[in-house]
């Protein structure tokens, strides 16, 4: 596996990596994970497993990103010397799991050692792009989104997709190459008991507080902002609620300044990234219900953890997130407006029995999202294309 990023990088991304690696190890095979070597002043949160790196991950010498200090490209002249050391009966398939350096190093290698390529799109980028190339008409980086999109899918023996909306946008851009809808499943960890009493009094926050949450990358694609216009509202039905961020991100500044302007400084914090193993569970489970209202999810993986935590899930369904929420009785899609949003929040908050029945249903559909099934997939559909008579496909200049 190649990829620009993982931990301490905190995202989807590196879960979904460290989640499958794990896995596929317990399943008996092999996983040498390629990534970034991240300098310790760029490291903005804590390792999430908080372990040393096992002896099959390669941390490979890195660059800055503009406009994004959290993330890292891998150094192409450091990756190309190393992947010199691999020989052909080393390698069965090259898994891409990200579309920078990545992708194009991941490209080469196949083709020099003969072996399958298949990529995860992990990201929306059309929805977002835009947000870090700023003075360029968003019309423009959605079309360059699309373009780069098919030609790296175009290269690759499969593509991996999230969700199935996620694949559907892609067959929409005109990819031709086979996808597989694989979606990051739920590792044993996650089903762990959190201890919400515990998040609570590391934090000050009263015991009977209405307290919900929102967990994952302070971005502006997270739309944090509806958030904070929907929490104005239901502080007029719940006036002693408190809403809980948890993530950090580039979009932090215009938050904090948002939240000033709108009065909301006593009923929000901003509490930045969690150990995952421990803190992350015990805040999922000290909320009374988990919001969430991003455009761009291709997966929603927060949702999932949540609801493993048997905290009721209040979000709109757009993009992955169709595919989590779809039959889930432990949470209450509603649409993106504020009042109905406020109101659906407002009525787990104030009624317990209901609140409880949630709860239930929520740790039920998460535990159709075990991990070790998606896993076994992934090895079924690296068979199918180890075994394929399709031949490499060319390599674009990098």
């Amino acid at each position: 596996m190649l990829s620009d990023v993982f931990f301490p990088r905190v995202n989807g991304v590196s879960t979904s990596i460290q989640t499958y690696r794990s896995d596929l190890q317990a399943l008996g095979h092999q996983v040498t994970l390629v990534a970034p070597r991240y300098p310790s002043a760029a490291v903005v949160a804590p390792v999430a497993p908080a372990v040393t790196d096992p002896i099959d991950t390669v941390r490979i010498e890195s660059r800055g990103v503009p406009r994004d200090p959290e993330d890292r490209l891998l150094k192409w002249g450091p990756l190309m010397r190393w992947a010199q050391s691999l020989r052909p009966e080393d390698v069965d398939v090259v898994h891409i799991q990200t579309p920078f350096v990545a992708h194009y190093a991941g490209l080469r290698l196949a083709r020099r050692l003969g072996c399958p390529v298949v990529e995860t799109y992990h990201t929306y980028f059309e929805h977002y792009l835009h947000h870090y190339v700023p003075g360029i008409p968003a019309a423009l980086t959605r079309s360059l989104a699309r373009r780069m999109t098919v030609s790296q899918c175009g290269a690759v023996q499969a593509v991996i997709s999230p969700s199935r909306q996620m694949a559907d946008a892609l067959r929409d851009y005109g990819v031709k190459t086979p996808i597989e809808v694989l979606p990051t499943g739920l590792p044993p960890a996650a089903f762990g008991a959190g201890n919400g009493a515990a998040f609570r009094a590391q934090f000050g926050i009263p015991a009977q507080r209405p307290l919900v949450t929102f967990v994952g990358r302070v971005a502006h694609e997270k739309n944090i902002d509806f958030l904070l216009q929907m929490l104005v509202e239901l502080r007029r039905r719940v006036p002693d609620v408190l809403m809980v961020i948890a993530g950090e991100g580039p979009a932090e500044q215009h938050l904090r300044a948002l939240v000033a302007r709108l009065g909301l400084e006593a009923h929000t914090l901003f509490i930045g990234y969690l150990e995952r193993t421990r803190g992350l569970l015990d805040c999922y489970r000290a909320a009374d219900a988990f919001v969430f209202a991003s455009r761009t999810e291709t997966q929603g993986l927060v949702l999932l953890e949540a609801m493993a935590q048997g905290t009721p899930v209040v979000s709109t369904a757009v993009m992955g997130t169709v595919d989590v929420l779809s039959g889930a009785g432990g949470a209450v899609v509603v649409p993106e407006e504020v009042g109905p949003f406020a109101d659906a929040v407002a009525g787990v908050l104030r009624d317990p029995r209901h609140r409880e029945e949630l709860s239930g249903r929520a740790r039920e559909d998460a535990a159709r999202w075990a991990s070790r099934v998606m896993a076994e997939r992934l090895v079924r559909l690296y068979e199918g294309v180890i075994h394929s008579d399709a031949p490499p496909r060319s390599v674009p200049a990098a």
